[in-house]
């Protein structure tokens, strides 16, 4: 198999508030169907990616030497047409209740990567 015969169909994200987390991307545009509290919440997004979340108490379903924590830190980009859209949706991001920061000086248009400056929302509530 050559290395340009593997396509991306599927990223699995552990959280640690499902809650939170599906009200952060709905926030983004993602048009998620989930019950509250649920433990595992699937998208397929536009470009046919699968999106999943899962709880953290829900990973030992399919990974039994998972030990806990989150799982990493992950970074996911959107797209955003202008410095001032990003400044704008990262502000609703953290009046909703979700964390915010800023950071060093990088491309304008992407959602991680804002303006004149990096912003992160992350989907935990504070």
């Amino acid at each position: 198999m050559t290395q340009g015969s593997f396509t991306l169909n599927q990223l699995n994200l552990v959280v640690r508030d499902m809650d939170a987390t599906v009200a952060f991307y709905r926030r983004l545009g993602l048009a998620i169907e989930a019950d509250p509290g649920a433990e595992h919440v699937a998208v397929t997004l536009s470009n046919g990616l699968l999106l999943e979340f899962d709880t953290t108490a829900f990973v030992q379903q399919w990974d039994g030497g998972w030990h806990g924590g989150t799982g990493g830190t992950t970074i996911l980009g959107f797209s955003v047409p202008t410095r001032e859209a990003v400044d704008a949706l990262y502000a609703n991001l953290v009046a909703d209740g979700h964390r915010g920061g800023s950071s060093r000086t990088t491309r304008s248009g992407e959602l991680a990567m804002p303006s004149s400056t990096t912003r992160t929302a992350t989907a935990s509530a504070s």
